[in-house]
Formats: C-alpha cells, structure tokens, sequence
C-alpha cells in the first residue's frame, strides 16, 4: 500500500471541519459569512445578562446604570422631580444621555434625561401623556 501525501493528510481534517459546519447550518445565505457573524454578536449577552443591542422585538435594550452613575444620575433626577425611581439606564433612544424614570406623588411618571458628564437635566418626556398620544 502506498503512503499518502502529507499535504493531502493535511487537507482531510479542513476538509472534515467545512462538511461539518454546512451540516450544522454555519453557512450563510446570502453569501456574506461576516454579516452573519455580526448578528450573532450583536444580540450577544452582555455581563448582566441584557442584551446589547436589540431586543426581540427590534427595540433598543438600554443597560442599566450602576456604581456612582446610578447614584448621581438618581440624585439629579429626583431633585429636579420628586418621586420615586422606577428605573435608570443608560438611554438608547438618545444615545449618550442617562434616563432616569420617576414616579412622582401624583402617580404620573416622568423620564428625565441627564449629561452624563456633569448630571443636569438637559430634557424630559411626560410618559403619560406619550401613551395617551399612542
């Protein structure tokens, strides 16, 4: 029996790897392999288990702030509105801005958006009267 090449020895595991990735669904349909690999890591987890990008339904996922952030963020908001902080996060609708949404006395919330570099209230958005509008 003749003894085969090393190059050809070479080739066989490569060859088994591709076989293996088409059955297994790995290609791409559009024939753009990169592009598929981009939407994979664009839904990825991030640490805190949201997700980085969009959510199921198309929609922005916005991290939640932590550490000093959350502090300082929470702090600005509620002194400029009384209430209670239902949640604060970093706001993928104006990216760059922290949102902090509060719920005041009255039972009415408002979104209040800061500069997260110096924490003062550049906006806000009236959540009941934007559901109302919908």
């Amino acid at each position: 029996m003749r003894a085969m090449p090393r190059r050809a020895l070479a080739a066989v595991p490569a060859a088994i790897l591709m076989f293996a990735l088409v059955a297994c669904g790995g290609g791409s349909d559009s024939g753009d392999s990169a592009a598929g690999a981009s939407d994979t890591q664009a839904a990825a987890p991030t640490q805190d288990g949201a997700a980085n990008e969009e959510a199921e339904g198309g929609d922005a996922v916005e991290t939640p702030l932590t550490g000093e952030a959350k502090q300082k963020a929470e702090a600005a908001a509620l002194a400029a509105y009384p209430g209670t902080v239902v949640k604060s996060e970093e706001d993928a609708e104006n990216p760059g801005m922290y949102a902090v949404e509060i719920k005041k006395a009255d039972g009415s919330e408002v979104e209040v958006y800061l500069d997260p570099a110096t924490y003062k209230v550049v906006k806000t958005k009236d959540e009941e009267a934007e559901e109302a509008g919908s």
